[in-house]
């Protein structure tokens, strides 16, 4: 084929006629007088050499061959906006917009939010007044929803288990109705010394009480605390038959107990010794009380316990047991810094109730030392007389009328010439010897001697 200017010729390496073999060749017509075809043939890959029409042409050698060349760096994919912006090593700081940050103002008073977020949302909150006042009203709407709990169980839990398990299938051998606060009460103290660490028997613990006119103190330990109670629980189990911690010869009075208890076994008033086993010891000791009065029945409740001053029958023994483990169960959580709650209500008004039956005894004893105002009537044994009124408010409290001239005196509401009034958290620190008796009541009215006299008469009530 020829043009207007006559045949053109082609040269090697054109790609169309340098070889006969290859896509350039036109059968017949020399390569030199063959023009180029009307649809050239598409070129080959170079990395395609099936098909390729010669070899591969030569890398040109370095110039200067001592030197070989750097190497290239590895090739990675970019995005579209890659190849327009310059490459950067540096995140994008810039801080979310105003609305998302207000979007998540939800999550954040669930504290559903992640923690780039919350650092986030609370950085614009500082500089946000809309944005923080919508938080507020968020974060108290949930306040609402669902109000925050201790992650401590609940103490009356184990009570309302086994009451309820009761009330379906009741116990073949009850524990007496006497005997069940003590046995909730050595439960929660109990649960308070499986929560302890060996280091925290060994916490100072002060033990306060009232000697009769003054209050007076001693330092132990957790350990010591509860060598006290085992030993002093060894009364009521020696009067039931079982064996007393202290053996045969132990001594008559309460705090003679304890100090040989704590001459005998040092490392446990230091607290020193192997707290697991005292513990399993005094916890043995009460489920033996227990066991034995729910099996001896209601001839059991009315035995006598020596308490060398005193005697209890076994009923208000336990309550009296039952009291004073509260009571050093509260020295116990003050020393380790653990919030403590009062007794189940049923429970703490039959211990205010013991203290009250008490306390005509006790004023009486007062009076024989001298240290009470003398009474004002002669009263028979049964008669009414003058009477004070003691009012306990709140969950577990009553009211009660005490006999101000004669523990053998009937209290009425007619005869009430005075009204002492308190919660039962300030009758636990009066009854406990905790505060001074002129301290203690909330309110008080009428017979300023007779509240001073039962009030004194209350706090004597404590011992070591």
């Amino acid at each position: 084929m020829s043009g207007a200017g006559g045949p053109e010729r082609y040269e090697p390496g054109d790609g169309f006629g340098d070889d006969r073999d290859g896509p350039g060749d036109i059968s017949g017509i020399p390569p030199e007088l063959a023009g180029p075809p009307r649809i050239p043939p598409p070129r080959y890959a170079p990395e395609d050499t099936s098909g390729w029409p010669g070899p591969l042409p030569l890398v040109p050698e370095p110039e200067n061959p001592e030197e070989p060349d750097p190497p290239e760096e590895p090739i990675t994919p970019q995005s579209p906006h890659s190849a327009q912006e310059p490459h950067s090593t540096q995140t994008n700081t810039q801080p979310p917009s105003h609305d998302v940050l207000r979007s998540l103002l939800g999550a954040w008073a669930l504290t559903a939010c992640a923690p780039d977020e919350t650092a986030a949302v609370e950085a614009h909150l500082n500089h946000c007044t809309s944005c923080a006042e919508e938080a507020l009203r968020l974060r108290e709407a949930v306040g609402l929803l669902h109000a925050e709990h201790s992650l401590d169980l609940d103490p009356l839990l184990r009570s309302r288990v086994l009451a309820g398990c009761l009330g379906r299938r009741p116990a073949r051998i009850p524990v007496p109705g006497w005997a069940a606060a003590y046995d909730a009460e050595a439960a929660r103290l109990d649960a308070l010394l499986r929560d302890m660490g060996e280091a925290e028997w060994r916490a100072p613990v002060r033990l306060k009480w009232f000697d009769g006119q003054r209050l007076t103190s001693r330092d132990t330990t957790v350990a010591g605390v509860i060598g006290h109670l085992m030993v002093v629980d060894g009364v009521v189990a020696a009067s039931l038959g079982l064996s007393d911690p202290l053996g045969d010869h132990a001594p008559g009075s309460l705090s003679a107990r304890t100090e040989a208890y704590w001459d005998a076994e040092p490392d446990a008033e230091g607290g020193t010794g192997p707290s697991t086993l005292l513990r399993e010891l005094w916890r043995e000791q009460g489920h033996a009380l227990v066991r034995t009065v729910s099996f001896a029945g209601r001839g059991a409740s009315d035995l006598s316990v020596p308490f060398g001053d005193f005697t209890l029958p076994v009923r208000d023994a336990f309550l009296d047991r039952a009291f004073e483990c509260w009571v050093h169960a509260g020295d116990i959580a003050e020393a380790v810094d653990y919030p403590y709650e009062l007794p189940a209500s049923a429970h703490l008004k039959a211990m205010i109730d013991l203290c009250a039956r008490l306390l005509p005894d006790a004023l009486a004893e007062r009076r024989r030392a001298g240290l009470a105002a003398p009474p004002r009537r002669l009263v028979e044994a049964g008669a009414p007389g003058r009477t004070l009124h003691l009012e306990v408010e709140g969950t577990g409290g009553g009211n009660w009328y005490i006999p101000l001239d004669s523990p053998a005196a009937v209290g009425t509401a007619e005869e009430a010439v005075a009204h002492i009034a308190l919660d039962p958290e300030a009758f636990y620190q009066l009854a406990a010897g905790h505060v001074p008796p002129q301290e203690a009541a909330v309110g008080q009215l009428g017979d300023v001697e007779a509240i001073r006299d039962v009030l004194f008469a209350t706090a004597s009530l404590s011992r070591l």
